[in-house]
């Protein structure tokens, strides 16, 4: 049985029951990428941005975002995280994320791993947006998943 959500004989959605299922360790690894001008990393880089550290909001920003996507994709189940580890790394053309999500549970977390990921590069958008008109988000995908017996 698949644990993605699934419509029910009359076309409605529904959560997917992981009930019966054994509990394991689970982790899910992220990453995105947002383009920025070169004058917009220089200001990354030398924490100049007028919003603040970019870098650092977006990182609890995607900690937050992980521990909330059950509210925010409405089939997600609700997941009792371990640990959310968020990071951002500046190179020549942009901002790489990479998010890592944990938990002991009966269903995986690609989900909150691929929502600190979204939500943080949305982040790094907002506060560099006054100063580029020009940033592309994307790349965005699992990178890995992985699960352990107890």
């Amino acid at each position: 049985m698949s644990s993605f959500s699934h419509t029910d004989d009359k076309g409605k959605a529904n959560m997917v029951d992981v009930g019966h299922k054994p509990l394991q360790r689970r982790s899910a690894t992220a990453e995105g990428f947002i383009r920025l001008s070169e004058h917009t990393l220089n200001l990354i880089r030398e924490n100049e941005m007028k919003k603040g550290d970019v870098l650092t909001v977006a990182e609890v920003a995607g900690i937050q975002a992980a521990k909330e996507t059950s509210r925010l994709i409405p089939l997600c189940h609700p997941l009792q995280l371990t640990k959310v580890d968020v990071k951002t790394r500046v190179t020549e053309t942009g901002v790489r994320v990479t998010a890592m999500a944990r938990c002991t549970g009966q269903t995986g977390v690609e989900m909150e791993a691929l929502t600190a990921v979204s939500v943080a590069l949305l982040t790094i958008y907002d506060m560099c947006k006054a100063v580029d008109k020009e940033m592309v988000i994307g790349e965005i995908s699992l990178i890995e998943k992985i699960k352990t017996d107890l």
